[in-house]
């Protein structure tokens, strides 16, 4: 079998989780004898090779309806399903922020799709998504899709009441690399060290963080790149930050490991939240975890995780504490080892494929 794996085009520009699960389980579809090339939604793609097309991040829906529009060849979509609008209406700034206030979330998409290509920062190759709008787009790719493939029930739930629309599904649990992650956790783990592994972007909320740890004990690392369209953010944070803060660059997965084994925990207090990558991987190597009460990373740390509210500094700040406080949790560890690996993602994602061509 050939699976094309289709996603935005700045996939490894600005590289994200997902970026991380498609490389993950193309990797290991091989396994199973599936072919995979990843191919950018601004390719052209000859279709024809393929047995089937395999969209990534359903909130760009002007990029898969360019796509299926010219194809015969049957396709499933990982949604992605984030829900920005929380963020976008309340609390991010600027001129984009006012004009969001009075928006709906489809709405405020539809706007980011039409600023983005204004920018030249992506084409809008699907004439189609103008007309039609975000929200009807989606519901059209919906209709079209052979099966969705969301990373939780809770995501798939969530699609269902927004656009009331039942299509097959299967779930495929996001994961770690356990070659990576198999090591022993370190059993001097400094409780004061918290880490935060995540693109600097207003979503991921490191300015309320930094507002709940600013001249405390605790000594926060800051790992990720800035966002490319939120530079004036990450400038924001960087400029309240007291010395205990330390912001470091984007790094490698195998460079990640020193700090995952050294700290007590590990935070993301997220706006949303569809899992977070380095929540598993911290937790795979012995880290608390500390997650936002917003969107679908409970159904992963079900029992096993310390919420916080991402509005409020005082909530996330007693969170850290409580975390750090508590003895290493190993049936966390337990669970994603059993569960929660790219080589069970692929195993479900080549038998969501078998159900299609068995039909």
């Amino acid at each position: 079998m050939k699976v094309a794996f289709i996603s935005r085009s700045s996939l490894f520009t600005a590289k994200g989780g997902d970026t991380i699960q498609m490389q993950e389980t193309a990797c290991h579809l091989k396994d199973w004898n599936v072919d995979v090339d990843m191919r950018l939604t601004n390719e052209k793609i000859n279709y024809d090779e393929y047995d089937l097309l395999h969209f990534f991040n359903l909130t760009r829906p002007a990029d898969i309806l360019f796509h299926i529009k010219k194809s015969k060849t049957p396709f499933v979509v990982t949604p992605l399903l984030i829900d920005y609008s929380e963020f976008d209406q309340q609390y991010r700034k600027g001129i984009s922020g006012k004009i969001f206030r009075y928006l709906s979330s489809a709405q405020i998409e539809y706007f980011k799709s039409i600023a983005r290509f204004i920018k030249g920062q992506e084409k809008i190759k699907s004439f189609s998504y103008l007309l039609k709008g975000h929200d009807h787009s989606l519901k059209y790719i919906l209709l079209k899709t052979a099966m969705v493939l969301p990373n939780s029930e809770m995501e798939y739930r969530k699609l269902v009441h927004l656009y009331s629309l039942s299509p097959p599904f299967s779930v495929i649990p996001n994961g770690i690399d356990t070659d990576l992650f198999s090591s022993t956790v370190n059993k001097e783990k400094d409780p004061n060290l918290i880490l935060s592994v995540a693109r600097i972007e207003g979503l991921k909320n490191q300015l309320n963080l930094i507002k709940a740890v600013n001249d405390s004990k605790f000594q926060l690392c800051i790992i990720g790149n800035a966002s490319i369209n939120q530079t004036d953010y990450y400038k924001k944070c960087k400029k309240i930050a007291s010395q205990n803060i330390h912001f470091i660059d984007h790094l490698p997965q195998q460079e990640l490991i020193q700090y995952y084994q050294k700290a007590k925990v590990h935070i993301l207090p997220s706006w949303f939240e569809t899992c977070g990558l380095s929540t598993l991987e911290a937790a795979s190597l012995g880290c608390n975890v500390v997650i936002t009460n917003r969107g679908y990373a409970s159904e992963y740390c079900n029992g096993h995780a310390f919420y916080c509210d991402p509005s409020s500094p005082v909530s996330i700040r007693e969170a850290i504490e409580k975390a750090s406080k508590e003895n290493v949790n190993k049936n966390f560890r337990e669970k994603i080892f059993a569960n929660y690996t790219w080589k069970n993602a692929a195993e479900k994602t080549f038998g969501a494929y078998k159900k299609i061509f068995l039909k």
